[in-house]
């Protein structure tokens, strides 16, 4: 695994400055995202392009998120360090990273095989221990670890399943880019027993969410 230079850090600090140019996120997320190498999730040979703010290729038809949608999509999340989160859509590890960085409780499931062993070396290898990475279907979450303050989905969903709904706590969010050929961000909260109430964040592009594993 490659080392983390201070080429990488510069870039990597150059790439959040652009983030807080587009967007008032969150100064802890900023933080994460300047603190994780994003070049050590990436496949062999794309480093160079890893600090630029765009989606890449990590295999079996996957991407890592373009590092703008990571950072939107764990600021929509509005969670507090110690807070349980499920992550659907583990891939190379690098969001859980983000999630670890802020000090959330993080839970994660991947459907392929590959990518779920993937994720755990490169968490380990950079010393993310205390997280709970999960091989299997992510329609059917975690109800054994539920509820969750909130769940961020990281693939394409035509509709959030009643499953996922049922493991949020009561002011919970879930965090997903919801439609077919192109996504909405969605953020659902949970704001009764059987009421949720939804709001919608722009356009966006997503591999979809598959059912059952690989």
């Amino acid at each position: 695994m490659n080392s983390d230079s201070l080429q990488h850090k510069g870039q990597r600090r150059q790439l959040v400055e652009q983030l807080a140019q587009k967007y008032p996120f969150h100064p802890h997320i900023l933080k994460a995202m300047e603190k994780v190498p994003r070049h050590l999730f990436v496949e062999q040979g794309l480093d160079h392009l890893a600090y630029l703010d765009r989606p890449l290729p990590i295999g079996v038809n996957q991407t890592i998120s373009q590092p703008y949608t990571v950072a939107m999509q764990t600021h929509l999340l509005g969670l507090s360090k110690w807070d349980r989160v499920l992550e659907i859509g583990t891939g190379c590890g690098y969001q859980t990273a983000i999630l670890l960085e802020l000090g959330l409780s993080v839970y994660s499931i991947e459907r392929h095989k590959t990518l779920y062993l993937q994720a755990q070396k490169n968490l380990h290898a950079l010393g993310y221990h205390a997280v709970q990475l999960h091989y299997g279907d992510g329609f059917d979450g975690l109800p054994q670890f539920a509820p969750f303050k909130g769940i961020l989905i990281t693939c394409g969903i035509p509709k959030i399943p009643q499953s996922l709904l049922e493991q949020t706590t009561l002011g919970g969010r879930i965090v997903a880019p919801v439609g077919e050929e192109e996504q909405t961000m969605t953020v659902v909260t949970r704001t009764g027993v059987e009421t949720f109430e939804e709001q919608t964040f722009g356009a966006y592009s997503f591999v979809p969410m598959l059912h059952g594993t690989r």
